[in-house]
């Protein structure tokens, strides 16, 4: 099966042709209509995370809001925002920024929507400091990633917006700047904006930025719910699209090493493969090369995955290598992707979800040669019913086997009305990784955080109490976030790693992390942004198991070069600085 999806695909390659959307009808994004898998026999195995809704009682009490609560007229409004880990002040505490939307028609008392910022207090609260630095801004705001572009020490924020994009420059005195004309990122037309990631693709020690469009809505007037065929879902008059609706182009930004940067998407090869409804864009080297390529999730359309010729280039090999489409060779509303290496083979695979009445997809990445569809082969195919958004490829009992969390959430709050079994708030999945290349459903064990019921989009991933375990933060539409804090009596070792590069990019993005247990080795690589338009923290993780020890921890920095460490213990909080060696290592920041 697997050797003749391969040959289908490089013949659709070779043709230029795909098999289509499959949809259904009269609705504007691609399904296959497709019904659960039968379950696999249970393997009984304890699962010792709890996940605990803890935001209220952390802070963060304020909605997010997105268009109408209760009537999603325009794509726009449905889609919804990410959200982001990070830690601005460089206390070694992850802090918390909210990306908003608008309403079609403002509130009465004349109260805008904005972005929000929580520092963390380290006792497991936050507080709002969202005005004291300087990000108050009101808007159609969807992605956010983050990175150092100018190598000051200090994260910075870019967001993405139906409308135009910011790039906020952080001061280090907790107060941010608006540096988007100043840094040469200003659009002179509007556009739909939607992932972004930092990447240093040539290597240079500054950090370059690619970013993902959604639709061309530039001139063009937007329909409304009902208008055209594009415009229903079972009998529902719904927002618009995509399908129907004209594509975009990803966009490939150059830092100039001065603080700007130079549009660079026609020289290297972005535009090439033509328009698509581009959701969530990330980094990664698929093929081990040393060089970091380009992915971007796209919405009903075949995804795009851009190979780094090393010279400035790209080229476009999704179909070649297997992510364009599905394994029966048909396009699927792709929205969110986690990059991670899940059977600890040394290739980094991808997860991605889709829209209701459709699988996931788990591509296994063959020796940066091939990935091959193995959805309904590793057990993930047994849930159809939700539309999924943000996931990520997290360790959540610290097994050394990273498991799977998504996000769900219908885009049609008016449809429950008539079809009740198609509810416009849903819980959250959790799969646990076996080790042996198959994951089974563990949601009703995974605590009261993950059955509970809300349209989600964006999830980050990190661990913001600094217990060692990864917990998950997530946007819900038109509600105050989720918190999940991992709780439960989870005994197994942990590491998590920060690195600060200095020839190379500070932030370290596209740097590599191989660790060596007696267990087996464990792959990470530094990203800015994935999941659904969202940012994780930037330090990474690894799950242990029984190891208290680290046998070695080999460091690729984004420049090449190379470092060893050998006999960490475990259960701290390691600091590696380019050249430097460790820094830092404690039992907590």
């Amino acid at each position: 099966m697997i050797r003749e999806r391969r040959q289908m695909l490089k013949w659709l390659a070779a043709s230029g042709l795909t098999l289509g959307a499959s949809r259904l009808f009269g609705q504007g994004m691609a399904s296959r209509g497709v019904s659960p898998a039968p379950r696999p026999k249970f393997s009984g195995r304890p699962f010792p995370v709890t996940l605990t809704d803890v935001a209220r009682s952390a802070g963060l009490r304020a909605p997010i809001i997105y268009g109408s609560a209760h009537r999603k007229r325009y794509i726009y409004e449905s889609n919804g925002s990410g959200i982001a880990f990070f830690d601005y002040d460089n206390d070694g505490w992850l802090d918390i920024f909210e990306v908003s939307g608008k309403r079609l028609k403002a509130a009465a008392d004349s109260s805008e929507p904005t972005n929000r910022l929580y520092h963390n207090n380290r006792d497991g609260t936050f507080t709002d400091v969202t005005e004291k630095a300087g990000l108050i801004h009101t808007g159609w705001g969807y992605g956010v990633c983050v990175g150092d572009y100018d190598n000051d020490g200090n994260d910075d924020l870019f967001l993405t917006y139906y409308g135009k994009n910011v790039l906020y420059h952080n001061n280090g005195d907790g107060t941010f700047t608006d540096v988007t004309k100043a840094s040469g990122l200003a659009q002179s037309e509007p556009r739909f904006g939607t992932g972004c990631t930092f990447v240093d693709y040539d290597r240079d020690g500054h950090l370059d930025l690619f970013v993902a469009n959604y639709i061309n809505l530039n001139g063009t007037p937007v329909p409304a719910a009902g208008s055209n065929r594009y415009c229903e879902f079972e009998g529902v008059a719904v927002a618009c699209g995509p399908l129907g609706l004209p594509k975009e182009h990803c966009a490939l930004y150059h830092n100039n090493g001065n603080g700007t940067f130079t549009d660079v998407s026609l020289a290297a090869g972005i535009l090439k493969p033509g328009g698509r409804y581009g959701l969530t864009a990330v980094a990664f080297d698929y093929d081990n090369d040393g060089w970091p390529d380009l992915f971007a999730a796209c919405d009903s359309t075949p995804n795009l995955l851009f190979h780094n010729n090393r010279d400035g280039t790209f080229t476009n090999v999704a179909l070649d290598v297997g992510v364009a489409v599905n394994g029966d060779g048909q396009e699927q509303a792709n929205m969110g992707v986690a990059v991670g290496d899940y059977d600890n083979k040394g290739f980094l695979d991808l997860f991605l979800t889709h829209f209701s009445g459709d699988t996931p997809g788990l591509l296994r990445n063959d020796q940066g040669q091939f990935f091959d569809d193995l959805t309904y082969a590793a057990g993930l195919a047994v849930i159809t019913q939700y539309v999924s958004w943000g996931a990520g490829f997290v360790d959540l009992d610290n097994d050394g086997w990273l498991d799977l969390l998504e996000v769900t959430g219908s885009v049609y709050p008016l449809v429950e009305k008539t079809h009740p079994d198609y509810p416009f708030k849903t819980p959250r999945v959790v799969f646990r990784n076996l080790g042996n290349g198959d994951f089974e459903d563990v949601s009703f064990l995974a605590g009261p955080g993950i059955r509970a019921r809300h349209s989600s989009r964006g999830c980050a991933f990190g661990d913001f109490n600094n217990d060692g375990r990864v917990d998950a933060l997530i946007m819900n539409e038109d509600e105050h976030p989720s918190l999940l804090r991992n709780d439960g009596p989870n005994t197994n070792h942990w590491l998590i790693v920060k690195l600060k590069g200095s020839r190379s990019n500070r932030t370290a993005i596209g740097a590599r992390l191989i660790l060596q247990t007696s267990h087996g080795r464990q792959i990470r690589e530094i990203q800015s942004g994935s999941s659904y338009i969202s940012q994780s923290d930037l330090r990474q993780h690894f799950g242990l198991g029984s190891e208290s020890k680290v046998q070695k921890l080999v460091i690729r920095w984004p420049n090449g070069a190379m470092e060893t460490f050998s006999n960490l213990e475990s259960d701290r909080f390691v600091t590696i600085v380019e050249g430097k060696g460790i820094v830092r290592n404690q039992q907590r920041p």
